[in-house]
């Protein structure tokens, strides 16, 4: 289980809200082209952040970065489509993989497999829902079979989950190397008592 203090959990918050901002669909400033950290920011937010409050805003936050891309960014609103509520059940996915990973969190290398089952599971549920949702019920196909969504699911979900675990992966490396840091500190502290 993670044990942020209220402190450091408002510093993530801002990091995980600024990372969904800069780099939402490259509609605003996307420092350089960074992967899209959308999926990855309501899935660590899951895991750290322990607010419920937390999804809803971050929701708000996805629906005003695209309302705005769409409206006054000059952005294509080909995306926006009665499929586009789904994101909500796609999203939530998301962060119940994160909860679900807390629960069970320790700082050992048996972590990895939770971890890693989380984070594809849920991103696998995330594409299903906003993939799926969009391919069946946008209107912007002609004919919808399921062996074309399982080709349209292997062509593009390998992108979306590469992007989702660059963050996860980097997360969890400083998230290894705080508990290292901060282990030696208390370490070294007892020494010295």
């Amino acid at each position: 289980m993670t044990s942020l203090t209220t402190r450091q959990q408002l510093i993530l918050g801002v990091i995980i809200t600024g990372l969904l901002a800069f780099t939402r669909g490259h509609h605003f400033a996307d420092i350089n082209h960074l992967p899209a950290a959308s999926w990855a920011m309501f899935f660590i937010a899951g895991v750290y952040l322990r607010a419920t409050w937390v999804f809803p805003l971050l929701i708000l936050e996805a629906f005003g970065l695209d309302l705005m891309a769409v409206t006054w960014g000059g952005v294509s609103n080909f995306c926006v489509s009665p499929a586009y509520p789904f994101l909500l059940p796609a999203y939530g996915a998301l962060w119940l993989g994160g909860r679900w990973l807390r629960r069970r969190m320790t700082m050992h290398w048996s972590m990895l497999a939770p971890l890693g089952i989380s984070a594809v599971g849920s991103a696998f549920v995330c594409e299903l829902f906003s993939s799926g949702s969009f391919y069946f019920l946008s209107g912007r196909f002609e004919q919808t079979t399921l062996l074309e969504f399982g080709s349209r699911l292997a062509t593009y979900f390998p992108s979306y989950l590469g992007s989702m675990l660059f963050y996860v992966v980097l997360a969890a490396v400083v998230h290894g190397v705080i508990h290292v840091n901060a282990r030696r500190v208390r370490m070294t502290h007892r020494a010295h008592v």
